[in-house]
């Protein structure tokens, strides 16, 4: 699978907020002010989950209707990755 520009971009941001994270514990900030960081950074993880998979199921299942086979197996492995992410 091919990942475009968007998705890289998406966890260069997370990886941003990662490292504002590290820098707000090193700089002992308030517990709250870290766990709402970290939940903002769970959240644009899943996200980017959502669209790998997305992606790429839409890949697989244009491949599959062009051979003229059955995309039920590709959809399913999806939805089960979807439901391992979380």
């Amino acid at each position: 699978m091919l990942y475009d520009d968007k998705v890289k971009n998406r966890l260069k941001r997370i990886e941003g907020q990662i490292r504002g994270v590290l820098k707000m514990m090193e700089e002992d900030q308030e517990c709250k002010d870290v766990v709402g960081q970290m939940t903002a950074i769970r959240t644009a993880l899943d996200r980017a989950i959502g669209v790998v998979v997305s992606t790429n199921l839409e890949q697989c299942v244009r491949e599959q209707v062009n051979k003229g086979e059955n995309t039920e197996e590709q959809i399913k492995e999806a939805v089960e990755l979807l439901v391992k992410s979380r």
